[in-house]
């Protein structure tokens, strides 16, 4: 598949290698080609460009930046190079605020989520929440002494939900779909929960699993 990514921080690379390890070609929307650095020269299939540059290119879109900068990614993206393709939304509406007892604090409420609100700004997107209940370590091939972790996803469009159910299974993980865009407003929150150890006991090697 052609993947155009919105982002060029630590989660960007990590799918990015991601995609490319299973032969995606992949161009990643930065205003910093800079800082990418070591990434940009150990990866040299990898192609940079304006966030407007990676949406045209892209059929598939990955959302990757801070949630706070979710929406200007994607108008500077152009919401006419979003229209019909599936947009994996991996942001957490994580608020400028240090965590509370391990807690982070969201700028969201309990009955709307980030997605929910970057869908209503950008109708023609078809939007897919995923990959934003784990670190980026363990977002690619991930191995834990538990078995094959779950990714929840979510969204509007079932075309849409079943390509990126597709990278998730390709990237190593179970996929449990979830439905409706509405149903982020439960899988955003477990970002806080996978946090948790991480800010009380720096534990962050760890992911759910949904039994059956």
């Amino acid at each position: 598949m052609k993947i155009g990514i919105l982002g060029s921080g630590d989660v960007a690379k990590a799918l990015s290698s991601g995609f490319l390890k299973f032969g995606h070609e992949v161009v990643m929307g930065t205003r910093t080609t800079s800082k990418l650095g070591d990434w940009a020269r150990e990866h040299p299939t990898a192609r940079f460009g304006s966030f407007g540059d990676a949406a045209r290119f892209g059929g598939l879109i990955v959302l990757a930046v801070k949630g706070s900068a979710a929406n200007e990614a994607l108008r500077l993206a152009g919401p006419e190079h979003l229209a019909g393709k599936p947009v994996m939304d991996v942001t957490n509406p994580i608020a400028d605020a240090p965590p509370v007892n391990g807690v982070i604090k969201f700028f969201t409420s309990q009955n709307e989520s980030l997605m929910e609100r970057l869908q209503k700004e950008f109708p023609e997107a078809r939007f897919v929440k995923a990959f934003n209940s784990v670190g980026n370590a363990f977002m690619v091939s991930p191995q834990f002494k538990g078995g094959k972790p779950t990714m929840f996803i979510c969204g509007n469009d079932d075309t849409a939900r079943k390509i990126v159910a597709g990278i998730v299974d390709q990237f190593g993980w179970e996929v449990a779909d979830m439905g409706k865009a509405e149903a982020a407003r439960a899988i955003e929150p477990l970002c806080m929960l996978w946090c948790i150890p991480g800010f009380l006991r720096n534990d962050w090697a760890h992911a759910f699993k949904m039994l059956t």
